[in-house]
């Protein structure tokens, strides 16, 4: 009778070639879930937008007019009046819709203000008006 001999030099070759398959589809399995994970928060991020249409200086404080000209709803998280944190109403603004945000302030007529707006997601408007005399 004849005996069957096994060529185990086949083997090597083929479990290598599967395990490399394995690890290349496990990492690029990794690599789209995290790509998923970081451009979903760079869409709401890049989607916000929000103009100053208009900023009245009346007794006490200040308002602003606002726009949310963006893809996402915003939600005004701080205001700043010369580098310094100050109180207002609390604004929400859906997506083409404006309104008014009124900031509690003491200003001197004739004088140059800087005003930053701030979203809850870190969405920044910072511009100098100057208040009327």
């Amino acid at each position: 009778m004849r005996k069957l001999s096994w060529n185990r030099r086949g083997i090597t070759p083929v479990l290598s070639s599967l395990l490399l398959t394995v690890i290349a589809v496990a990492g690029m399995s990794i690599a789209v879930s995290a790509t998923y994970v970081i451009t979903d928060g760079l869409h709401d991020n890049m989607g916000e937008r929000l103009i100053v249409e208009d900023v009245w200086f009346t007794t006490g404080q200040v308002s602003l007019y606002l726009r949310n000209v963006g893809k996402v709803s915003i939600k005004v998280a701080a205001v700043y009046v010369n580098r310094t944190d100050q109180s207002f109403t609390s604004l929400e603004l859906e997506q083409d819709k404006h309104g008014w945000l009124n900031v509690t302030y003491s200003w001197n007529a004739d004088s140059t203000y800087e005003i930053k707006v701030v979203t809850r997601r870190g969405t920044k408007v910072v511009d100098y008006y100057m208040s009327p005399s």
